[in-house]
């Protein structure tokens, strides 16, 4: 579903990715795991069209997306939870949701897909009129989500869903990702919560000083030494 093709992407003269290599296939959970200013961020943004390479290609469903636009990648069915949440504050969690759904074929479903939504956050229901700023970090990480769920994605780019969030909350925000997966919708996830990233992922591949260091399936991943050691402290 996506492949990305030796990407080099620079802010100004500072180079942030080099020759960045991956695939996620169709109803896959892919993690890229790393330690901070690695490039994870980086190499969603330029998924996202946020960020342009300035080597190499970006494919989903074999149509270059290199030089998209954000809209037009959106439309393709590639939604993108970015680090932070970035949500409206002064608007209520209604009118985010809304807008997620900001193309025709979107809007003409937005009711049925608010009301999925609310089957994995019932929270986001009870608080419909509430203020977004208002919400606690939990719901608003919540509310992210369920903003990128309203495009009708194929692909869910998660850009570190735990940051912030006390443990049982990060439990169950990738118990949800993984219910979004088994609804047929591919993930591709930034995360440096290595463990539950590698639980819950088909494959894994390692960024380190912008490039990728390393990948194999997540189980093994997780046995792997290296990662045991530098990631997972054991």
């Amino acid at each position: 579903m996506l492949r990305v093709d030796g990407i080099d992407v620079f802010y100004g003269d500072l180079q942030a990715l080099r020759g960045v290599s991956f695939e996620a296939a169709e109803r896959e959970v892919v993690s890229v795991i790393g330690s901070n200013g690695a490039g994870k961020s980086t190499t969603l943004k330029t998924v996202s069209g946020i960020l342009r390479p300035r080597k190499g290609t970006i494919e989903f469903d074999g149509e270059n997306i290199s030089r998209a636009s954000t809209s037009r990648i959106v439309e393709m069915g590639i939604s993108h939870i970015p680090e932070g949440r970035q949500l409206f504050p002064t608007m209520t969690v209604e009118e985010n949701l809304e807008m997620g759904a900001q193309f025709p074929h979107m809007k003409k479903v937005r009711r049925e897909t608010m009301e999925e939504i609310f089957g994995f956050f019932p929270r986001l229901k009870e608080r419909l009129d509430q203020k977004a700023g208002t919400l606690s970090g939990g719901e608003q990480q919540m509310l992210a989500i369920g903003r990128g769920l309203m495009s009708k994605p194929r692909l869910m780019m998660f850009d570190e869903p735990s940051l912030g969030l006390a443990p049982l909350l990060v439990t169950t925000i990738f118990e949800i990702i993984r219910r979004i997966n088994e609804r047929k919708t591919s993930i591709l996830l930034i995360e440096q919560n290595v463990f539950h990233a590698l639980t819950i992922s088909d494959r894994g591949y390692v960024l380190e000083n912008g490039q990728i260091a390393m990948s194999g399936d997540g189980k093994w991943l997780m046995e792997n030494p290296h990662i045991r050691k530098t990631y997972l402290g054991l």
